[in-house]
């Protein structure tokens, strides 16, 4: 091989080498990010279990109380509330979720008429702008760590529209977190309430008094544990996506370090071609001048 061969050779060795160190870094960060959201993804679950087990004494104990957010409806039109990232690396993350919200749209229903999404994250935004899906509203360039108050007003909305009858089922799609190496494409119902949430028991484990009465009551608690909802969610989906986006590192990572090894083989195999045919050039010229 020629020289300038073994050259370019030695500088794609240097190029990913120089890939592999960022690859292992953002596979280091997102590692120490997934820690962070496992723990604010967790610490969201008894804050929501508390509302529900009050809306559930409010409803046993408040004979026959009603709420827009507690009526089943003809299914007519649907919402959907679609989490994605804002940014890609993450292997088929967002990729196998917006296939299915794909399938779940052909399957459910025949025209746009019939149902309308709120998204979060930018990589779903710019998808279903691209097949002209509409979007009733949008979040993008969500923190690492969001708060409520970053998602606040796209969780009333969504919420609010359906209290309004805008749509007659609210239904959140998002990458729900098993581990850092699985994250399912899961699309969960959370409104109308009365199908997903109220447990039926034979007595209220409490007994309350409500001021001003049950449905006062159930007019704030619903709504926010709608909201609360759509909270967990979002936390489980950014576990969800530094999980995905840790083990697309690790693989690239790995991938890198194969790649690297067959360039420093084929490498050396050219440098031991090239000394071989010198040694062999200088030995024809020495038996040429004798």
């Amino acid at each position: 091989m020629a020289a300038a061969g073994i050259l370019d050779i030695k500088r794609q060795i240097k190029s990913k080498q120089s890939t592999k160190k960022i690859t292992k870094a953002m596979e280091m960060v997102a590692a120490s990010k997934l820690r962070k959201a496992q723990t604010a993804a967790d610490s969201s679950k008894p804050y929501a279990a508390k509302i529900k087990e009050v809306i559930n004494n409010v409803a046993q104990c408040g004979n026959g109380v009603n709420h827009p957010m507690l009526e089943t409806r003809e299914i007519k039109r649907t919402g959907y509330l679609v989490i994605t990232s804002d940014r890609g690396l993450a292997g088929g993350y967002n990729s196998n979720l917006l296939r299915k919200l794909v399938q779940i749209l052909d399957e459910k229903h025949q025209s746009k008429e019939e149902y309308t999404v709120f998204v979060i994250g930018r990589k779903g935004r710019d998808f279903l702008k691209k097949r002209g899906i509409p979007i009733l509203d949008e979040v993008i360039g969500l923190s690492d760590s969001p708060e409520f108050a970053d998602i606040k007003f796209i969780a009333s909305a969504a919420v609010d529209n359906f209290a309004k009858g805008n749509y007659d089922e609210l239904v959140i799609v998002y990458n729900e977190f098993i581990n850092a190496v699985t994250q399912i494409p899961t699309d969960k119902q959370i409104l109308p309430l009365s199908n997903t949430t109220l447990e039926k028991t034979s007595s209220p484990s409490a007994s309350y008094e409500y001021e001003p009465s049950a449905e006062g009551v159930l007019e704030v608690l619903l709504p926010k544990y709608a909201e609360t909802l759509i909270y967990s969610a979002v936390l489980n989906a950014k576990a969800s996506e530094f999980g995905a986006r840790m083990t697309a590192m690790g693989n690239a990572t790995k991938n890198a370090t194969e790649i690297i090894g067959d360039l420093e083989l084929q490498y050396n195999r050219a440098r031991q071609a090239a000394i071989t045919q010198e040694i062999t050039e200088i030995v024809a010229g020495a038996n040429a001048t004798s």
